[in-house]
């Protein structure tokens, strides 16, 4: 009797697997997009909400290294110039873009349900943002985002002034009786006077004065949390995961 052999061919020539052997897991082939797939992605979304951003990037290139090669004739050493040049002028270029691209992802977002809480993505650190809504009026979806940061609460709102009043007088209230010695602040996103821009909103945030030390933030995040009232995210609103991404838009 002939012995059976672990290198029998299948029959399209391919050696045959052993039941011991190692599988490739399925999406293993999948692999994050690399960094020049990720600038053209960023360059083309931000192109197709702003047309000028080529020629910015261009005119920042070129600008930049005229300037490097005019130093580099007065001292008589052009190469020199022209090796400065082309880096810091690349550098200009991407700084451009990464601008520009923060502010075609607001654009993308504007006006969409959830665009105030994918604003509070752009925070820096010291924050602690809740990701769903704390408020939600079914009805007219407006809503309420929160974040707890050194300057106290702060209440980020989604909706005309006139109907998202009384969800912030009801949040307000109950912040009072378990944090009554923290200062609760309101922004109103969106275009109206007195509200501030979805783009805008992270820097009018950093504008607050602190209040709390670190210590003091982590306390009154415990104490809300102890609350325990999560609320499901209403249909259409997701604090949106297409959030403007700061590493990507610098290449990282």
């Amino acid at each position: 009797m002939a012995k059976s052999s672990n290198n029998a061919q299948s029959p399209a020539g391919e050696p045959k697997r052993s039941l011991f052997s190692r599988r490739p897991k399925e999406g293993a082939k999948d692999k994050k997009p690399g960094r020049v797939k990720q600038m053209v992605d960023i360059f083309t979304m931000t192109r197709r909400q702003d047309p000028n951003v080529p020629w910015l990037m261009l005119l920042a290139f070129l600008g930049i290294i005229a300037v490097c090669l005019g130093i580099g004739f007065l001292l008589h050493s052009w190469i020199t110039g022209l090796l400065v040049g082309i880096p810091l002028g690349l550098l200009a270029a991407m700084l451009i873009l990464s601008r520009r691209a923060e502010r075609a992802a607001y654009a993308q977002i504007e006006g969409k349900p959830g665009a105030a809480g994918a604003a509070l993505g752009a925070l820096r650190r010291g924050w602690i943002v809740e990701e769903q809504p704390v408020a939600v009026n079914p009805r007219s979806q407006d809503v309420i985002f929160r974040a707890i940061g050194r300057p106290g609460v702060v209440l980020v709102t989604e909706g005309p002034s006139t109907r998202i009043k009384s969800l912030v007088d009801a949040e307000r209230r109950k912040l009072s009786r378990i944090l009554p010695n923290v200062t609760v602040h309101v922004i109103e996103t969106g275009r109206g006077e007195g509200q501030v821009p979805i783009a805008k909103v992270a820097k009018a945030m950093g504008k607050l004065k602190p209040e709390l030390t670190k210590v003091e933030v982590g306390a009154v995040n415990k104490r809300i949390s102890s609350l325990g009232n999560k609320l499901p995210i209403p249909k259409g609103i997701d604090p949106y995961k297409a959030r403007p991404d700061r590493k990507a838009s610098k290449g990282r």
